[in-house]
């Protein structure tokens, strides 16, 4: 099966829904035979995503950065941690791992890492799949400053096309579960 890279929240956010769905999609993609991988953290969204995920049985591979350990308090539970430098050699080190990419919610980190993976792709750099799951509209406001920047000529036909928009995990699972979504 694939490495699936999943992007997201360091904290949970107000409520109780965005935590589980990091746990619903930990757990299912273990259950689908899915490695993760991720940014090796044990707090937020993040720490649910990677304890669902190893709880169901899977693989979970982390990549953080130095400065980030104990910050994020680095997860001691996983199949493999990778300590790296720096928040460049973290996202590169994502993007070569994973065959897939999906993000969650999430705050700026979040948005890096799911610009950076758009913006690779834009340049050619992979094509790889990648999926945006907006269960609860999470992301409208950004969907919708993307269709104005294509409207206003900022972006090339393709770049929003490109992101596969999911409205729930099992949507997410059936997509990354479909041939030909890079």
């Amino acid at each position: 099966m694939a490495n699936i890279c999943v992007f997201c929240g360091s904290r949970t956010g107000r409520g109780s829904g965005y935590g589980a769905l990091a746990s619903r999609l930990g757990r299912a993609l273990a259950e689908s035979g899915h490695t993760l991988v991720y940014g090796g953290g044990h707090v937020g969204m993040m720490g649910l995503l990677a304890d669902a995920a190893l709880e169901a049985g899977g693989e979970v591979i982390g990549v953080i950065p130095e400065n980030l350990v104990n910050v994020e308090a680095g997860h001691g539970g996983l199949t493999r941690l990778e300590v790296v430098t720096d928040m460049l050699t973290r996202k590169q080190r994502m993007i070569d791992l994973s065959d897939a990419f999906l993000t969650l919610p999430g705050g700026l980190g979040t948005l890096d890492e799911l610009f950076e993976v758009l913006t690779w792709r834009q340049l050619g750099l992979h094509c790889k799949p990648m999926l945006l799951i907006d269960e609860n509209d999470y992301y409208r406001p950004l969907l919708d400053w993307m269709k104005q920047a294509d409207g206003e000529g900022f972006l090339r036909g393709g770049d929003l096309t490109a992101l596969i928009l999911c409205r729930s995990v099992e949507d997410a699972l059936s997509a990354l579960n479909t041939p030909n979504q890079g």
